[in-house]
């Protein structure tokens, strides 16, 4: 943008008058040969007044171009024109009257009808530069509107080179006209808190109110490595904005750099848990090379044998110069005839990767040899740091993304089998954007084996129903008191028959207490007594203390006593609190032992589900060692959970007991994810039995007696197979030695279950510790329940 196609508070006059001040001072010089040059330039001046004066008609500037040469001859050395890139030019503006020969060389190459145009400014901002340069060079203040400058040229083969301006300002004066106004510090200071204000900047400095009379030299060099990674950058964060890795706008950066206008850029992202790299759907257009065409392949596959280590082992960039030149040498390298299938010749990998781990493979390639190499691949070192912190991010992204369709399709998911899952969300994933109609498959994992365990509080029915009877009882206390009081205040009939009604109640709490015994009292209270007390408040002093007392014993949310439920409801918290710490503790020491599917539930106890197997872990590392590890690991926690709880027990509100079971079942499952009910279930008519069992066995009695099978102070073992019987009472001595379980060891049948036959227990009682300043350092139950009470 040329200054006279724009306003500007500055008129410009090309002058030398600074140039020739400075050779008048060399007149004096005691070199000869300087005195003669001198001399000549301001015999120049003296013959050319108007090269002193100024020259507003810039077009006229060209009739001086033979007397401009000789006296800019000692800025622009003939020795060093195919050295230095330097124009003679006005500041800020892309008018330029002399230039080097090395710059004139750049432009010519630029194609015929190129001009060059400086970058990053707009209209306003050349007036409110022409401000800025008014209040620094005249005046004396600093505003600091620096910005780098750069010329946009393309090379001939087409690449953007970017050449950064550094100006000489020697021969510049600014000199004041009767257009411009005063200009003092509160002017000053007003602008620096008005940049976007144009009108004012414009009142302070009026249209050519100034004049700029001389030049400046502006030396260039070529910046374009550091404009490309400054561009690298803002791309990277501009793709960021929009979730998407764009191929164009890297295309033409990378190009720049390697100065290799045919050069490609692809990407091929790292899948660790199945060990593939993979061709990237979602928020791209790349491609891969290494995958030529296919949608992953096994990592080893995918390359040859030295790049895998180079990438993968040792995270370096592997370099190709000429595909055709080493696949002639290795015919039999899988990567150099992919390339050449593809039309390519040299290429660089350079490996991603976040703590020593791989994300991915940023792929550079050309059709031209050794445009890649070697050498030139460490040009990317100073932009694999922005580009790693990217895919991360990314990452992080996609990652985010695929865990929000696993919630949306399953609930929450153990880590265990999570790989599973989030590749079915890739999946999906990948169909959804290309716009096929997807659903979300159900996952299978096949040839499984199950446990089972958990530690009941015994008695809870009854304990609730106790507990729900006492509330009732003392809200119908109360609740008689204020009625009888009432009637002795008025003999009304009405209030005769509500003491009659609820001294039944008590009754039927007392002696025959059903289940819909408290929905019966409590729809009485809420109904009748509530509206009955409202009324009554309002009769005597007497009675609103009553009732004032009596809703004192409310529980403020409900308007009912919750007293001896509140009770039993703490106990049976803090029960499954203790409990599942106790476990979920354990579990994660397990999981380092061989990774498993592990669930867990609260009731009234906590139980929990454990699937071991090959189609769980994914690898092909499974052994039945690391399922009697894991039946072993169960026992030995559910004897840590007994002792943790009678630990617990003197401490809780109501005394309650636990009864602890585990069940065996010696044949691998099949374990299914039911997408309409987001839980996993054994899958197939005859696993369904394992359900049935666990759903009824610890209900169920032993054998021609009505004695249950799970007692307080043992555990009991349900199994089936002769083979369990043997692999449990192996791990009962060895936990026996341990003292964690007791010597006497029950081997019992158990009642037929509704379409279940043949099950058997081992019960065996659990050894608890009471610690060693006790007399005695282990207890059975009984020992341990005579020491409580």
């Amino acid at each position: 943008m040329k200054i006279e196609e724009q306003q500007s508070p500055i008129k410009v006059e090309v002058s030398f008058k600074k140039v020739f001040e400075q050779y008048k001072g060399r007149l004096s010089s005691d070199n000869i040969l300087v005195k003669q040059r001198a001399a000549s330039v301001l015999e120049i001046a003296e013959k050319y007044l108007e090269l002193s004066e100024g020259i507003s008609d810039l077009s006229k500037l060209g009739d001086y171009n033979d007397q401009i040469d000789l006296v800019m001859e000692d800025m622009f050395s003939s020795i060093l024109e195919n050295n230095e890139i330097k124009v003679a030019t006005l500041p800020y503006n892309d008018f330029i009257f002399k230039s080097s020969e090395r710059f004139q060389k750049i432009i010519k190459a630029a194609g015929p009808g190129f001009k060059v145009e400086l970058n990053n400014f707009e209209e306003n901002e050349y007036y409110i530069l022409g401000c800025v340069i008014i209040m620094n060079a005249y005046y004396g203040f600093h505003a600091d509107f620096r910005r780098p400058l750069y010329f946009q040229i393309p090379a001939a083969n087409g690449i953007i080179k970017s050449y950064r301006l550094l100006y000489n300002a020697d021969f510049v004066e600014i000199v004041k006209t009767k257009k411009a106004p005063e200009f003092t510090q509160n002017d000053f200071e007003e602008l620096l808190d008005n940049f976007d204000k144009i009108s004012l900047w414009k009142e302070k400095f009026p249209v050519e109110s100034y004049t700029f009379k001389g030049f400046v030299i502006a030396n260039m060099y070529d910046a374009t490595a550091d404009v490309n990674i400054s561009d690298f950058k803002a791309s990277l964060i501009n793709d960021k904005a929009k979730n998407e890795m764009n191929e164009d706008n890297f295309k033409n950066i990378f190009a720049s750099i390697f100065n290799c206008p045919d050069l490609k850029i692809g990407f091929s992202e790292y899948n660790p848990q199945d060990n593939t790299l993979e061709q990237i759907v979602q928020n791209t257009t790349m491609s891969s090379f290494i995958l030529c065409g296919k949608k992953s392949l096994v990592s080893e596959d995918a390359l040859c044998q030295v790049s895998y280590y180079k990438l993968f082992k040792q995270n370096e960039f592997y370099t190709i110069s000429s595909a055709s030149k080493y696949n002639a040498l290795y015919p039999d390298n899988p990567l150099y005839r992919k390339l050449l299938d593809q039309g390519l010749e040299s290429a660089i990998f350079a490996p991603v990767v976040d703590d020593g781990k791989l994300l991915g493979i940023m792929e550079l390639v050309s059709p031209t040899k050794n445009a890649l190499n070697s050498v030139n691949a460490n040009k990317l070192r100073d932009m694999m740091p922005f580009l790693e912190e990217y895919v991360i991010q990314a990452r992080e992204r996609i990652d985010n993304e695929l865990e929000l369709i696993i919630q949306e399709e399953c609930t929450s998911i153990h880590k265990s089998v999570h790989w599973k899952f989030t590749k079915e969300a890739k999946r999906y994933k990948k169909a959804m954007m290309m716009g096929n109609h997807a659903t979300f498959r159900e996952a299978v994992f096949e040839d499984v084996y199950p446990l089972f365990g958990q530690i009941d509080v015994k008695g809870s029915s009854e304990a609730r129903n106790t507990a729900v009877r006492n509330d009732l009882e003392l809200q119908m206390r109360h609740v008689e008191k204020i009625v009888n009081q009432i009637y002795a205040l008025e003999k009304l009939p009405i209030y005769e028959q509500l003491a009659f009604r609820i001294d039944s109640f008590l009754v039927e709490l007392r002696d025959n207490f059903q289940v819909d015994s408290e929905r019966s009292v409590l729809k009485f209270l809420k109904s009748e007594i509530i509206p009955l007390f409202k009324h009554l408040s309002k009769k005597s002093e007497s009675l609103k203390m009553l009732i004032a007392e009596y809703n004192e014993l409310l529980e403020s949310n409900t308007g009912f006593v919750y007293n001896h439920r509140k009770n039993y409801d703490e106990t049976v918290m803090q029960i499954n609190k203790r409990m599942a710490t106790v476990l979920d503790r354990n579990q994660r020491d397990a999981q380092q032992m061989y990774p498993h599917y592990f669930e867990r539930f609260k009731t009234d106890g906590v139980e929990h589900n454990i699937y071991i197997g090959e189609s769980i872990t994914k690898e092909n590392s499974f052994n039945k060692i690391y399922l009697y590890n894991l039946r072993l690991w169960q026992l030995q926690v559910m004897c840590e959970m007994e002792n943790s709880y009678y630990k617990l027990k003197e401490t809780l509100p109501v005394q309650l007991d636990v009864a602890s079971m585990i069940l065996v079942f010696n044949t691998p499952l099949s374990l299914r994810f039911r997408m309409d009910e987001k839980r996993f279930d054994v899958d197939g008519t005859y696993n369904a039995r394992y359900e049935v069992i666990k759903k009824r066995v610890d209900k169920a009695n032993i054998k021609g007696t009505n004695e249950r099978i799970t007692q307080a102070g043992k555990i009991a073992i349900i199994f089936s197979q002769k083979e369990d019987e043997k692999e449990y009472l192996k791990y009962i001595q060895f936990l026996q030695t341990k003292k964690q379980l007791g010597t006497e060891v029950e081997i019992l049948e158990l009642e037929d279950l509704q379409g279940v036959t043949g099950l058997k227990a081992i019960r065996v009682p659990i050894l608890y510790s009471r610690g060693k300043e006790q007399s005695k350092e282990y207890y059975t139950y009984d020992d341990l329940i005579a020491t409580l009470s």
